[in-house]
Protein backbone atom coordinates (compact mmCIF):
# COMPACT_ATOMS: atom_id res chain seq x y z
CA UNK A 1 0.00 0.00 0.00
CA UNK A 2 1.29 3.42 -0.56
CA UNK A 3 2.10 5.60 1.49
CA UNK A 4 0.06 8.51 0.35
CA UNK A 5 -3.40 6.10 0.65
CA UNK A 6 -1.99 5.12 4.66
CA UNK A 7 -1.92 8.80 5.46
CA UNK A 8 -5.06 9.19 3.88
CA UNK A 9 -6.85 6.83 5.63
CA UNK A 10 -5.35 7.45 9.27
CA UNK A 11 -5.98 10.79 8.89
CA UNK A 12 -9.59 9.82 8.40
CA UNK A 13 -9.93 7.31 11.12
CA UNK A 14 -7.56 10.34 13.17
CA UNK A 15 -11.35 12.12 13.79
CA UNK A 16 -12.95 11.32 16.80
CA UNK A 17 -16.46 10.95 15.03
CA UNK A 18 -15.33 9.21 12.48
CA UNK A 19 -13.85 6.25 14.17
CA UNK A 20 -16.53 6.34 16.39
CA UNK A 21 -18.58 5.70 12.95
CA UNK A 22 -16.18 3.31 11.61
CA UNK A 23 -15.69 1.51 14.91
CA UNK A 24 -20.09 0.53 14.59
CA UNK A 25 -19.55 -0.35 10.94
CA UNK A 26 -17.08 -2.36 11.98
CA UNK A 27 -18.96 -4.05 14.21
CA UNK A 28 -21.98 -4.56 11.69
CA UNK A 29 -19.72 -6.96 9.51
CA UNK A 30 -19.35 -7.81 6.21
CA UNK A 31 -23.33 -6.85 5.27
CA UNK A 32 -22.71 -3.52 6.96
CA UNK A 33 -25.10 -1.42 8.79
CA UNK A 34 -27.81 0.96 7.58
CA UNK A 35 -27.17 4.63 7.22
CA UNK A 36 -30.50 5.35 9.44
CA UNK A 37 -29.30 3.06 12.16
CA UNK A 38 -25.57 4.65 12.17
CA UNK A 39 -27.52 7.89 13.07
CA UNK A 40 -29.94 6.62 15.60
CA UNK A 41 -26.94 4.78 17.49
CA UNK A 42 -24.72 7.38 17.41
CA UNK A 43 -27.30 10.52 17.45
CA UNK A 44 -25.23 12.11 15.00
CA UNK A 45 -27.31 14.50 12.62
CA UNK A 46 -27.75 13.51 9.26
CA UNK A 47 -25.82 15.96 7.16
CA UNK A 48 -22.54 15.65 10.42
CA UNK A 49 -22.70 11.90 9.59
CA UNK A 50 -23.38 12.57 5.49
CA UNK A 51 -19.89 14.70 5.77
CA UNK A 52 -18.15 11.66 7.96
CA UNK A 53 -19.05 9.06 5.31
CA UNK A 54 -18.05 10.91 2.16
CA UNK A 55 -14.49 11.46 4.16
CA UNK A 56 -14.56 7.58 4.97
CA UNK A 57 -15.33 7.07 1.35
CA UNK A 58 -12.48 9.25 -0.16
CA UNK A 59 -10.09 7.61 1.82
CA UNK A 60 -11.45 3.43 0.38
CA UNK A 61 -12.45 2.62 4.36
CA UNK A 62 -16.09 2.05 3.22
CA UNK A 63 -18.74 1.34 0.32
CA UNK A 64 -22.31 1.85 -0.24
CA UNK A 65 -24.81 -0.03 -1.31
CA UNK A 66 -28.90 1.07 -1.90
CA UNK A 67 -31.15 -2.09 -1.18
CA UNK A 68 -34.51 -0.15 -2.11
CA UNK A 69 -34.69 3.10 -0.18
CA UNK A 70 -32.09 2.06 2.33
CA UNK A 71 -28.32 3.18 2.10
CA UNK A 72 -26.19 0.63 3.75
CA UNK A 73 -22.59 1.48 4.73
CA UNK A 74 -19.93 -1.31 4.29
CA UNK A 75 -16.57 -1.54 5.88
CA UNK A 76 -14.27 -2.20 3.66
CA UNK A 77 -11.80 -4.91 5.36
CA UNK A 78 -9.23 -5.21 2.80
CA UNK A 79 -8.50 -1.73 3.17
CA UNK A 80 -8.17 -1.62 7.09
CA UNK A 81 -5.86 -4.75 6.91
CA UNK A 82 -3.59 -3.36 4.24
CA UNK A 83 -3.31 -0.08 6.45
CA UNK A 84 -2.55 -2.18 9.48
CA UNK A 85 -0.17 -4.02 7.16
CA UNK A 86 1.51 -0.83 6.36
CA UNK A 87 2.70 -0.09 9.91
CA UNK A 88 3.15 -3.78 11.00
CA UNK A 89 5.87 -4.49 7.96
CA UNK A 90 8.78 -3.22 9.27
CA UNK A 91 8.53 -3.78 13.24
CA UNK A 92 11.56 -4.53 14.77
CA UNK A 93 13.43 -4.36 11.42
CA UNK A 94 16.14 -2.45 13.02
CA UNK A 95 16.47 -4.15 16.18
CA UNK A 96 17.19 -7.35 14.18
CA UNK A 97 20.29 -5.41 12.57
CA UNK A 98 21.44 -3.68 15.07
CA UNK A 99 22.57 -7.19 16.72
Amino acid sequence: MELDAVAKALKELGHPTRLTIFRRLVRAGHNGIAVGDVQDDLSIPGSTLSHHLSSLMSAGLITQRREGRVLYCVPQFEQLEAVLAFLQDECCVDESSAS
